[in-house]
Formats: structure tokens, C-alpha cells, sequence
């Protein structure tokens, strides 16, 4: 079974939408699950937010309810919100959600380190929901001391923390990524990667990043996912596909392509 842990569904102009915008006409328009079936998706989503925004999630949840391919959604919650736990607590409720996301990438490095965000994550592992770490490699010295602040607390590193392929800066990209595969409990997204290779989003440039992933990560911790539809600013998803079946060894293919994420959200 094909597990696309990190997919995107949105409607212009509805549910708080902000991003994409008209600067982005490829992807500028309402995608639907049946949009992602028509793109040859795979047998089960991961739905992850694309807005900050508690209706965005809120749909979200719906259509997942509604919709078999989904299943589970990774939201959004204001963490820094005086009542930020009973919103937690209620979100998670819905049995359909496995994870929040803020978008750290958009934030100060050093944002999640905020004492003030306590109550927040505290609500988060006693709910047994997972954090979907957004960020960019300026974050990720920050996210180690987050992950070794909060054990319990079961973290995924989207888009391998978006390294800067377009430049084709490894470092210190690498040794970062590295110290946070030492964590036992930090789990990685093998997606995303394409956008981030600038004018040239080919496999060559990709390679050596998801080459990295695997080797720290490993199958058991690395999870596939499309990043769609926002794939489609710099390929398409079976060519995607293709380019990661090719990277992973065949013993491991079974685990990056379906089992890891099903075990990690609690499919």
C-alpha cells in the first residue's frame, strides 16, 4: 500500500486561504482529492494544512471524514493562544487528526524554543499527536534542543528541512540533519526536495540530499510523501515517485513508501 505522507488540498479564496497566490499560476487554483486521483496518486494521504488557520484544519478534518483516501490530517493551532491546550484537546477529538503543524519556516530560528509555548506541547503529547517540524536549515539547531526538550514528543522534519539545493549548499545542512537522525525518536519526510533545487530540479541535484536522508535516517525513519500539489512548481508525481524508488534500496522500499508513516501517525 502507497502512503503519501505530506499532500496538500486547498480552495482559492476559502478557509482563510493565503498561499498560493496569482505569482504562482501552476498551482493557483482549487486542488481536490480527486484532482490528486487523477495525478495517478497513491492508496492512502497524510493530509497536511496549508494555511495557518484553525478552519483550514477544520475542512480539512471534513474531508477526511467524508473521504477514505485520507487518512489522517496533520492541522494547524495557535500555539502561542492563552486557551491554545482546550483547542488542542478539542482538535484532537476527532480521531482522523495525527498531528499539528506550525509553520516554523516562516518564523524566528529560535521561535520554538519560547518557554511560552509549554502549555501548548504539553497538550500535544498528552494527546499522542505528532509535530510537523516546517523549517528551513536556520532552524534546525534549534529544533535539536526542541527535541531533546521534549522526548516524549514525536517529531517528522518536513522536506528533509528544505536544503538549499538551488545553491548546492550541503553544509551545514548536513551535519545538522545528521544530529537530529541521532535522535532516536525524530522521524524525516523524503519530499519536497525537487522545489528546493532552484532552475534545476533534476534528479542529479536532488540525489546527494536524499542520499544523505537515507543513510541518517534510514527507511524505518524516513517517510515518502509528494508535497502535492506544490510538486507541481518543478515536476510531476509520478516522475517524482520514480526518482525515489530509484534512490531507495528494494529491502527498504516497503517501509519509505507506506509502513514508516503508518506507524508513525498512527495510521
Amino acid at each position: 500500500m502507497l502512503i503519501d505522507a505530506h499532500c496538500h488540498v486547498w480552495r482559492i479564496g476559502r478557509n482563510d486561504h493565503e498561499w498560493p497566490t496569482p505569482e504562482e499560476p501552476a498551482i493557483h487554483r482549487d486542488f481536490s482529492l480527486d484532482d490528486l486521483r487523477a495525478a495517478g496518486g497513491p492508496d492512502g494521504v497524510v493530509l497536511v494544512q496549508s494555511q495557518p488557520s484553525e478552519r483550514d484544519t477544520a475542512w480539512l478534518l471534513d474531508l477526511a471524514q467524508a473521504d477514505p483516501l485520507a487518512l489522517g490530517v496533520v492541522g494547524w493551532a495557535d500555539l502561542t493562544a492563552p486557551d491554545a491546550p482546550a483547542r488542542i484537546a478539542a482538535l484532537a477529538a476527532n480521531p482522523k487528526l495525527k498531528g499539528l503543524r506550525p509553520m516554523l519556516q516562516d518564523l524566528a530560528s529560535d521561535w520554538i524554543l519560547d518557554p511560552g509555548l509549554e502549555p501548548a506541547i504539553t497538550a500535544m503529547v498528552e494527546a499522542e499527536l505528532a509535530f510537523d517540524a516546517l523549517v528551513r536549515p536556520r532552524h534546525l539547531r534549534a529544533l535539536l534542543a526542541f527535541v531533546r526538550r521534549w522526548p516524549a514528543l514525536r517529531v517528522v522534519v518536513d522536506h528533509g528541512g528544505k536544503p538549499a539545493i538551488g545553491e548546492g549548499a550541503l553544509d551545514p545542512w548536513r551535519a545538522d540533519i545528521a544530529a537530529l537522525a541521532a535522535e532516536p525518536g525524530v522521524h524525516c519526510k523524503l519530499s519536497g526536495l525537487l522545489t528546493e533545487a532552484g532552475q534545476a530540479p533534476t534528479a542529479d541535484a536532488v540525489a546527494p540530499y536524499a542520499a544523505w536522508l537515507l543513510e541518517v535516517f534510514g527507511p524505518e525513519r524516513l517517510m515518502w510523501g509528494s508535497d502535492w500539489p506544490v510538486l507541481n512548481l518543478a515536476g510531476d508525481y509520478a516522475a517524482w515517485r520514480e526518482m525515489c524508488e530509484a534512490w531507495a534500496a528494494p529491502a527498504g522500499r516497503a517501509a519509505l513508501f507506506g509502513e514508516t508513516a503508518r506507524r508513525f501517525y498512527r495510521l
